[in-house]
C-alpha cells in the first residue's frame, strides 16, 4: 500500500475553541502512516492560531483566513486552495475522525481507482447516546437522488483535490447555494454524475448532535436551499420518491416560519408524488398550529436522523 498525502480542511467561525482542539487532535491521533496536513480556516473572525497544540511526525497544522464568499462554502473553498494533498476531505469543527479512518479509506480508494469519492458509515451522538448510522457500500448518483443518504457526511469523505478545485471535473463548493444550506448534498450529487461513492463499513467520525446546529431553528434559509437544488438537478423528476422528499423537506420549513401557503403547495406537491412522505403531513399540521417543528424535529434527531 502506498501512502499519498492527505489533506484534512476545517471551517470554522471560532464559536467552539475547545471542540475544534478536539477535532483537531483527532486527525493528529490517525494510525495512517502516509503524510497529513490539516488546515483550519477561521471564518472573518480573529484567528486563534492552536498554538497550544503539538503536532506530530507526520503531521501538519496551518490557520488562515477565509479570503472567499464568507460562510462554510467560502471557508472549505480556501481551504482546497490552501491543500497540498493528493486527497483532501472536510470535516466540521466539532466532529472527531476515528483513528483508523483515514488508513482504512485510501486502501479501499487503491482497490477501487473509480471511486468519485471515498466515505464512511458514521457515528451519531445524540440525546446522549451514540447512534450507528450506516453507509451503502456504494452510493450513485441515482441512490442521492432517491435518499440524502444521511450516513455519507461531510466530515467523512475524502475527494481527489484535484477534482474540488475550479477547474476540476467535480468544481469547488457552490457559493452561489443560498445561505450555504445543504452544500454537502449538492457536491455529492455533483460528484456522483462521475462515479459512484465507496464507503468503509465502519463508522470513520463521531458526529455531534448533541448541540445546537448552525441551522437550528433557520428554517427559510433551509427552504431557499433546498429549492436552490431542486431547481439545479431536474433529474429529481425522474425519482417521485426523492423529490418529494425534499418538497416535504421544503413545506415542512416554510410551515415553521408560518409561510402557510407555500408551506401547503410543496406539501400537496410531495404528497402526489408519495403519500407516505411524513415531512409533507407534519408541514400541513404545523401549518394549521397543531404541532410545533421543533417538538417534532427533536423526535426525529434522538433516533439519529434529520429533517
Amino acid at each position: 500500500m502506498s501512502y499519498p498525502k492527505v489533506s484534512a480542511l476545517i471551517a470554522t467561525a471560532g464559536q467552539r475553541p475547545q471542540l475544534l482542539r478536539k477535532t483537531v487532535q483527532s486527525m493528529f491521533d490517525q494510525d495512517y502512516a502516509g503524510e497529513l496536513e490539516i488546515i483550519v480556516v477561521f471564518d472573518y473572525v480573529e484567528i486563534d492560531d492552536l498554538s497550544d497544540l503539538t503536532a506530530p511526525a507526520n503531521r501538519t497544522l496551518r490557520t488562515i483566513v477565509n479570503n472567499q464568499t464568507q460562510g462554510l462554502a467560502g471557508g472549505r473553498n480556501t481551504a482546497v486552495a490552501a491543500a497540498t494533498g493528493e486527497y483532501a476531505g472536510f470535516c466540521d469543527d466539532d466532529d472527531y475522525w476515528y483513528p483508523h479512518r483515514i488508513a482504512a479509506q485510501i486502501s479501499l480508494w487503491q482497490q477501487n481507482p473509480e471511486a468519485v469519492a471515498i466515505s464512511s458509515s458514521i457515528m451519531v451522538r445524540t440525546d446522549g447516546k451514540d447512534v450507528e448510522r450506516s453507509a451503502p457500500a456504494v452510493a450513485s448518483f441515482d441512490d442521492l437522488l432517491e435518499s440524502r443518504i444521511v450516513a455519507i457526511h461531510p466530515s467523512t469523505t475524502l475527494f481527489k483535490r484535484e477534482d474540488i478545485l475550479p477547474d476540476g471535473r467535480i468544481g469547488l463548493v457552490d457559493e452561489n447555494l443560498p445561505h450555504g444550506y445543504g452544500e454537502d448534498y449538492e457536491i455529492y450529487l455533483r460528484a456522483t454524475r462521475f462515479g459512484d461513492i465507496h464507503s468503509i463499513q465502519q463508522p470513520g467520525a463521531l458526529i455531534l448532535w448533541d448541540r445546537p446546529s448552525f441551522f437550528a431553528g433557520h428554517w427559510q434559509s433551509i427552504a431557499e436551499g433546498l429549492t436552490y437544488i431542486l431547481q439545479k438537478y431536474p433529474e429529481f423528476e425522474r425519482h417521485p420518491k426523492g423529490l418529494a422528499r425534499i418538497a416535504g423537506q421544503i413545506a415542512f420549513a416554510h410551515a415553521a416560519v408560518g409561510n402557510k401557503k407555500l408551506a401547503q403547495q410543496f406539501a400537496t406537491s410531495a404528497i402526489r408524488r408519495d403519500v407516505k412522505q411524513l415531512r409533507a403531513w407534519a408541514a400541513y399540521a404545523i401549518a394549521a398550529g397543531l404541532i410545533k417543528p421543533q417538538f417534532l424535529l427533536d423526535l426525529v434527531q434522538k433516533t439519529g436522523r434529520g429533517l
